[in-house]
């Protein structure tokens, strides 16, 4: 399908920090713009960040991330490798993959297809280039990122789809059947499972996708204890409920090493 001149995509904005190879600017405008230029829906801005982690120790160390505004509708993706080249074409193909599920998702909802099924969520292309974090010793970490927001009210359904179009590692939000602060994150046997503050499994569902819920509660602790057991447990993130608030909170490792927190506004 061929775009107007008012629907053309603009310019790919690239920022890049670290050792780059020559060329490699003009080659992510490239590559991510042949990705924009096959969507229907106009895109109305489109950035991409190329990282090189200056730390020998790192096995993948060169990140590429792509934020874009399709639509009206934010999609992200997020890769690491070994050289910054080779994130840039994994970072296409992930790009893509994101953007035919958008796709899909406004065909559905048009009545042109059906809706996606259960089948058809697909996790294949998960962990292996996710990035990882830097290793940096606990005394060293801070809480240096902290987004607070109102969560959306949404299905599982609903939030599986903002982790995978959001190309996220775990997705919190309120959950509309149940009125529970809960996370969504890729894991167990089906591919994804859901926690809540104050688990509700028989209300749960029906839902789309292949879903476990977690029966055990979500430990009621402060950011202090929290850090603790991020730290022990050696997990990818802590979901918890704040010991003064009762909200669901999520302090999650960064890449950097350090640590990010989301928590509900209000």
């Amino acid at each position: 399908m061929k775009r107007s001149a008012s629907q053309r995509a603009p310019e790919i904005q690239v920022e890049a920090q670290g050792q780059m190879p020559p060329g490699v600017i003009a080659y992510a405008q490239e590559k991510v713009g042949v990705v924009t230029g096959r969507t229907r829906e106009p895109v109305l801005f489109a950035r991409v960040r190329l990282t090189h982690m200056a730390n020998p120790a790192m096995e993948r160390p060169a990140l590429a991330q792509a934020n874009l505004d399709v639509g009206g509708r934010p999609v992200r993706a997020h890769v690491a490798a070994t050289t910054v080249t080779e994130a840039v074409d994994l970072l296409q193909d992930r790009l893509a993959a994101r953007l035919e599920r958008l796709q899909d998702h406004w065909e559905a909802r048009r009545g042109r297809r059906p809706v996606p099924g259960a089948h058809e969520w697909r996790h294949g292309d998960e962990p292996a280039h996710r990035p990882g974090h830097f290793p940096r010793p606990a005394e060293e970490r801070q809480v240096v990122r902290h987004k607070s927001f109102s969560l959306a009210r949404e299905s599982p359904d609903e939030a599986a789809f903002e982790l995978e179009l959001m190309d996220y590692g775990f997705h919190l939000f309120t959950d509309i059947g149940t009125g529970e602060d809960s996370v969504l994150y890729r894991s167990g046997p089906t591919g994804y499972r859901l926690a809540q503050v104050r688990p509700h499994p028989h209300l749960v569902g029906p839902v789309a996708v292949p879903l476990t819920v977690s029966d055990l509660p979500a430990p009621r602790m402060n950011l202090a204890e929290a850090k603790r057991r991020l730290d022990i447990a050696g997990l990818p993130f802590v979901f918890f409920a704040d010991d003064t608030t009762g909200r669901g909170n999520v302090l999650y490792h960064r890449y950097d090493g350090h640590y990010g927190l989301i928590s509900p506004s209000g």
